[in-house]
């Protein structure tokens, strides 16, 4: 492999770090609001919040990523690859995001919430106070883990164009002839950003220990 092979799979990383990245940061804290809306039991939207997270669990990322690139302009709405890309990337992670948030909320405590309630703490107040930082150290291994997924499935990106590390590693392969050196390279570039995720959330666990410790 030439030093221009291994910059395109670079590049190639920085797109999958980008999209990834965006459709994480997006998706969390739609997740966790659909989440609020199921655990607060919320009459229609309740109904409404559990279907679309069953549909889009039940959905293949690449068939909701076709459907959002290669449908939508029949009904008048047309979005580019990479924006196919994010959309689908978010509502894919927000559905299952969702559900680990929810997981984590149904197990709360709810005598916690209820005497900061009696105290007269504004409902904004005790979630900030009291559950947000409960739930976001039960759900953190469930929720790096989906992110762990959601890179991992960037691949898929491809069907629409988008250059991620894959497609640059099967088109450096399909040019030299030679398919394993780039994969490989690949591979190798795959670890250390799920490694990255890991550190994070055990420097996040850390954190949290120490602040419930002082």
């Amino acid at each position: 492999m030439s030093a221009a092979d291994v910059l395109a799979i670079l590049q190639g990383a920085v797109v999958t770090v980008t999209l990834s990245l965006i459709g994480i940061l997006i998706g969390l804290p739609i997740g966790l609001g659909l989440a609020l809306l199921r655990w607060a039991n919320v009459p229609v939207m309740a109904r409404v919040v559990a279907v679309y997270v069953s549909v889009l669990r039940a959905t293949p990322l690449v068939t909701l990523l076709l459907l959002l690139f290669f449908a939508l302009p029949n009904v008048g709405i047309a979005i580019g690859p990479v924006s196919a890309a994010i959309l689908a990337l978010v509502m894919n992670t927000s559905a299952f995001n969702c559900e680990v948030w929810r997981a984590a909320l149904m197990n709360f405590p709810k005598e916690q919430y209820e005497a900061a309630q009696s105290v007269g703490m504004h409902a904004s107040l005790r979630f900030r106070r009291i559950v947000l930082p409960q739930i976001v150290r039960v759900s953190l291994p469930g929720l790096v883990n989906e992110m762990s997924l959601l890179i991992k499935v960037t691949p898929v990106l491809a069907v629409v164009g988008v250059v991620d590390i894959t497609r640059a590693a099967v088109r450096i392969g399909a040019e030299t002839y030679e398919p394993l050196p780039p994969f490989l390279v690949a591979i190798a570039m795959y670890a250390p950003i799920v490694f990255a995720l890991v550190s994070l959330q055990r420097f996040i666990e850390r954190r949290q220990l120490a602040a419930e410790a002082a």
